[in-house]
């Protein structure tokens, strides 16, 4: 694997890998001392050109944990604000001996653009383009949906898939890269994915997408999924009245108090995931959010793992996992 630009990319093997390696990265979390040699002396320059914080912490802290050196380049106030093109940018790190560039950017394709370009010879991880990817973040949700599936059988993590889970993504497909990346992986993994939004928020064209799509979420609560993902409504890619107002989005597409204790009535096994940043009281309630059905908090732990992972595979030229072990 030389880069990481979308979850189309990953095959069923590569993807397992990747999870597995996560896990073995996890256990290092649990140390007096949370560093891995396995980078020493290479270069990941996070390279953001769209506001982020939790993403860009994520993979700072997964480089310095592997040991990495890390140089962090925000759009504003740099020479990007003042005309530069990304080309331009590239090459300038690329002086700087980058062996890797993390980057987030407003424009779908960019990533896949400074990955064929030539402009730079380095590992490219994509950390969301526009509306197109965002790959480790439906890494980090397969590996949690991983650690579900265990605590709920008793059988380790090493080597699993999802295969028969039901996950339901709800809200602003539209807009959601996580929405894409996921549905693709999770169905790679061998699980069930069904889209549910107002139908101003689901795409056009989706003949080619592996999922189901419904327009009612009481209807498919009703069948007692796994898991149901709430999506962030993204006000800022919005250029148009989506839906009539916000009360009526919560009412229709929000995980509510009520539907939460629907499915404590039902006595469905649902947990309840989230990308955040979290709009509470819009997309979902503050009594799913800090439920004990919440995976919140265990998605941001292991997207600092699943980070890892993926830089240790791609600058490592090792496909095997690390020993979590070694000092």
């Amino acid at each position: 694997m030389r880069h990481l630009l979308s979850t189309t990319d990953l095959g069923y093997a590569d993807a397992v890998r990747i999870l597995d390696t996560a896990d073995q990265m996890a256990a290092v979390t649990s140390r007096s001392v949370k560093k891995l040699p396995a980078l020493r002396g290479r270069t990941v320059v996070n390279l953001f050109f769209e506001d982020s914080t939790r993403t860009r912490i994520s993979f700072e802290t997964a480089a310095k944990r592997l040991s990495a050196d890390v140089i962090n380049f925000s759009a504003k106030g740099s020479s990007v604000s003042k005309g530069e093109s990304l080309k331009d940018t590239a090459q300038t790190l690329m002086a700087m001996s980058a062996d890797a560039v993390v980057i987030r950017h407003a424009s779908s394709g960019a990533p896949q653009q400074l990955a064929d370009s030539g402009w730079i010879d380095a590992a490219v991880v994509n950390a969301g383009d526009g509306k197109h990817a965002h790959p480790t973040q439906a890494l980090l949700d397969a590996m949690t949906l991983r650690q579900v599936r265990s605590r709920r059988t008793g059988t380790p993590t090493t080597g699993m898939d999802l295969e028969g889970m039901h996950v339901v993504v709800v809200g602003d497909v539209l807009h959601s890269r996580v929405a894409r990346s996921n549905v693709w992986l999770l169905t790679t993994l061998g699980a069930r994915v069904t889209l549910v939004a107002p139908p101003t928020l689901v795409p056009v064209a989706m003949d080619d997408w592996p999922c189901e799509v419904s327009y009612d979420l009481d209807a498919v609560l009703e069948q007692a999924p796994d898991a149901v993902m709430m999506l962030r409504l993204q006000r800022e890619r919005m250029n148009a009245a989506f839906f009539p107002s916000e009360a009526e989005y919560t009412r229709n597409w929000g995980l509510t108090s009520q539907r939460v204790q629907r499915l404590e009535a039902l006595g469905a096994p649902t947990v309840f995931m989230h990308p955040g940043p979290m709009n509470r009281g819009l997309e979902i309630s503050s009594e799913a959010a800090d439920s004990e059905r919440s995976t919140v908090l265990q998605q941001v732990a292991n997207g600092v793992s699943v980070r890892m992972a993926v830089l240790f595979q791609l600058l490592s030229g090792d496909e095997s996992t690390p020993d979590p072990s070694e000092n």
